[in-house]
């Protein structure tokens, strides 16, 4: 079988994670059988569409690496791609025409005065809700006629099959089967003569030759729906393959209370697009073994829908910032620092950490005071600060001492330390050595120090390393401190150093 999927987002609202993972999950389903994929936009809805979506979602799927071989910017022989103009085109129209006249197919005239009353009732006699027919699904073409002429606009109704079971096979989960007198008569055509999801979609995935209909579990209970349509039309029905749902560590329906859930959110906040892309793959699906950092092509060559899992995915943010620190510290330096630069002059990166919640955090100043350092020191302090890291974001906090005049220093540690009896000598003898130096090296740096340590009688380097990286970095973590050193140079030391003297007393 040649593959072929589709990824066919709404343009309601931003791309998030489910929607990703959607998109993810079918290109590396048709890249790993050399098939096609195909992006298509479901626009029918225009109550809910939001002007620029489709534009983000493209973007969106080009940043993390998704791919497609025909569609929306691509072209094709199934075009259009749109819903909005394969409507304009009278697609839809025509394949309308078809179920009606098979019966398949009816106008229903009820007002939602009319639904609302029969859902009501439905409810107080604990009866199956949904529209099972009422008048209109036998009704005589005198009464669809007087229903005209009074003026009455209807919808059209898919007349689902009575008294039988309409089974189908889920890749994921099986043989599914559906009473399909609990099955309601979906709405096919709406009363402004725009198609539903359930039809066009359905109508589009056939006449685009898809083979398999991948998606979210929350459509399950309207597969028997679907598939009923497909053989209404006499049409194959591809294969369904009803992925799990994604879950918070806690267990509920995920939420931006586990992190940020719009794709590019996570481009804004440092997150590497390859780091994003690999942890999503694994919500919900197993590549086999105990492997999980994995390049796209890794993935693309082991996906398999028998590695797909029924039960819910988890959104472990904690995983997702491991994956991350690892990509990071994957990169060559050069590129590295080309990365964070680029970063810092994104827009998006400027827009989302002057967003309220993300301004106190002070990564934007960080940021540019980086960009504003002499280019050698920057690259060296990204260096030193490689392994620590865990997104673009963390490089200007994590960075920032370098750069600035005279670092924030913790309170709490340097009342500690100016206190001790050898601390003004420690100043005293670091601002002589390094007045009469231009460049030094981590080896001169920790010769220096523990010179210091053996002039004061001082037998553990804890009490001079300590206080040196207060007075210069301002706090009790980062960097190997002689490699540090190093980078700041004599002269940057050198004013730290009489800073801290100064204000010991």
């Amino acid at each position: 079988m040649s593959v072929r999927v589709r990824y066919a987002p709404s343009p309601t609202g931003s791309p998030h994670v489910g929607n990703i993972r959607d998109a993810l999950f079918k290109h590396l389903f048709a890249k790993h059988h050399g098939g096609v994929n195909i992006l298509r936009l479901e626009d029918t809805d225009r109550t809910r569409f939001v002007p620029g979506c489709e534009e983000e979602i493209v973007e969106s799927l080009r940043w993390i690496g998704v791919g497609w071989q025909e569609g929306l910017h691509s072209g094709g022989d199934h075009g259009p791609y749109r819903q909005s103009e394969r409507k304009e085109a009278g697609i839809y129209d025509r394949e309308i025409q078809r179920l009606l006249e098979a019966g398949h197919a009816y106008y229903a005239f009820d007002t939602p005065e009319e639904l609302t009353e029969m859902r009501e009732f439905q409810q107080i006699n604990k009866q199956p809700i949904g529209y099972f027919g009422g008048v209109w699904r036998d009704a005589t073409p005198a009464q669809v006629e007087a229903a005209r002429s009074a003026g009455k606009v209807p919808v059209i109704r898919q007349r689902i099959p009575r008294d039988t079971t309409i089974v189908l096979e889920d890749a994921i989960r099986g043989r599914l089967e559906f009473d399909s007198n609990t099955v309601d008569d979906p709405v096919l055509i709406k009363a402004d003569g725009m198609p539903t999801y359930h039809f066009a979609a359905m109508v589009d995935d056939h006449l685009m030759g898809i083979t398999h209909i991948m998606r979210g579990e929350e459509w399950i209970a309207s597969a028997p729906k679907h598939a009923a349509l497909f053989d209404q039309f006499g049409w194959a029905r591809p294969i369904f393959v009803h992925c799990p749902v994604i879950k918070g560590k806690d267990g509920s329906k995920l939420s931006k209370r586990h992190g940020d859930t719009r794709c590019l959110d996570y481009r804004a906040a440092g997150y590497l697009p390859p780091a994003l892309a690999n942890f999503i793959a694994l919500i919900g699906w197993s590549p086999g073994g105990d492997r999980e950092l994995l390049s796209m092509d890794e993935m693309a060559e082991a996906f398999d829908l028998h590695g797909l899992q029924p039960s819910p995915g988890v959104f472990d943010l904690d995983k997702l910032k491991w994956m991350n620190g690892n990509y990071i510290r994957a990169i060559s330096g050069p590129e590295l620092v080309s990365k964070v630069m680029e970063f810092a002059d994104a827009p998006d990166t400027q827009d989302y950490w002057s967003r309220e919640g993300h301004v106190e955090e002070g990564v934007m100043p960080a940021l540019q005071s980086m960009k504003a350092a002499d280019p050698v020191l920057v690259g060296e302090a990204i260096r030193l600060e490689q392994e620590r890291v865990i997104t673009l974001a963390d490089f200007g906090k994590a960075c920032e001492f370098f750069f600035v005049e005279e670092p924030q220093l913790d309170p709490v540690l340097f009342d500690k330390w100016k206190g001790q009896p050898h601390f003004a000598a420690l100043c005293d003898y670091f601002v002589a050595w390094c007045a009469d130096k231009s460049v030094v090296s981590n080896a001169d740096c920790e010769e220096a120090a523990k010179a210091f340590a053996a002039q004061q009688g001082i037998e553990k380097m804890g009490p001079v390393v300590q206080p040196i990286r207060v007075v210069l970095t301002g706090k009790m973590t980062g960097p190997g401190l002689f490699d540090l050193m190093a980078a700041l140079g004599p002269e940057r030391m050198k004013k730290r150093f009489e800073r801290a003297r100064g204000l010991a007393g």
